[in-house]
């Protein structure tokens, strides 16, 4: 009888087409990975791969086998998952991909009390600025805005996504302050291009009432990165528009000013995502609805909606 461990090695390289990526994935050495393998190879008295200093490539054989074990491959891991959910507290490796400000500043000071009430999980978090592939690169969630979803990937909304403009009081030392959206087009715009396009952004704002005008920034510096476009306003070179969470904190300490108060750009929501399982592993479900409960305890989809 193969082990788990063997099977889920294979699967994973196959996915992979690397021993050293499927090790990145399974949190274990590529040695490891190599070993199972081989492993399976020999019991199955069969060749699995084809390997090369490149690429690993499945062998016809090994092809044949990838089909008839993956399904019931998800299916075992759903029941072990299972039975360890019933008989023991949430452990293990927790992987999450979130924004690098919105997770530093408002995630990672929820942390202690997390680990606390939950000692036996492992946190793996990934402060980053993208899309990630849950499936594929192993994550056991995801944080942020603008995700596109795909077949089995569920979703919770955890508050809004509203961006601003701000400015340094610096900056705006001697300037008028703009009464509209089309007033910013006379001040030193920082622009962002699209991480997904390339294109320059461009948001239409909304105030309270519910009037909509184009935030006509016209950029005299471009970034591809929502922290540097903080980091530019701080140092006084124009105004920024960006999202509530990676500019909170600077705004109540007077770092920075908002701009046109009773305006602002919906960029829809900032969510918790995970795959749809049978049965979710209680580590992410332990998480997802941690998450969900501190967002509504410290009433952080007020803050960020910053109306």
């Amino acid at each position: 009888m193969e082990t788990l461990a063997n099977l889920e090695s294979f699967i994973r390289s196959a996915s992979c087409g690397s021993f050293s990526e499927a090790a990145r994935r399974l949190s274990v050495t590529p040695a490891a990975v190599s070993r199972n393998v081989a492993m399976l190879e020999r019991n199955l008295g069969i060749r699995l791969f084809h390997r090369s200093t490149r690429k690993l490539t499945l062998t016809e054989a090994g092809e044949a086998f990838r089909l008839a074990i993956a399904s019931n491959l998800e299916g075992i891991q759903v029941a072990i998952a299972g039975v360890a959910a019933a008989d023991a507290s949430p452990t293990g490796t927790l992987k999450i991909s979130m924004a690098p400000t919105l997770g530093m500043t408002h995630l990672l000071p929820l942390l202690p009390q997390f680990l606390e009430r939950y000692p036996r999980i492992r946190p793996e978090w990934h402060f980053e600025n993208r899309t990630v592939d849950l499936v594929e690169e192993g994550y056991d969630a995801a944080i942020g805005g603008g995700f596109e979803l795909t077949p089995g990937i569920i979703t919770r909304t955890l508050a809004p996504a509203h961006i601003i403009a701000v400015a340094s009081p610096a900056y705006m030392l001697g300037r008028a302050l703009p009464a509209d959206p089309e007033g910013l087009q006379a001040l030193d715009g920082i622009g962002m291009r699209s991480l997904q396009t390339g294109r320059l952004r461009h948001w239409m704002m909304r105030d309270t009432t519910g009037r909509e005008m184009l935030g006509a920034l016209t950029p005299s510096l471009i970034v591809n990165d929502p922290s540097a476009m903080r980091e530019a306003a701080l140092l006084g070179l124009g105004v920024a528009m960006v999202a509530v969470p990676d500019v909170l904190s600077a705004i109540e300490n007077g770092r920075l000013v908002r701009l046109l108060p009773e305006w602002y750009a919906d960029a829809g929501a900032i969510s918790i995502y995970y795959a749809s399982r049978t049965l979710l592993p209680a580590k992410t479900r332990a998480f997802v609805d941690w998450i969900v409960n501190a967002f509504k305890q410290q009433g952080l989809a007020e803050q960020f909606a910053g109306i």
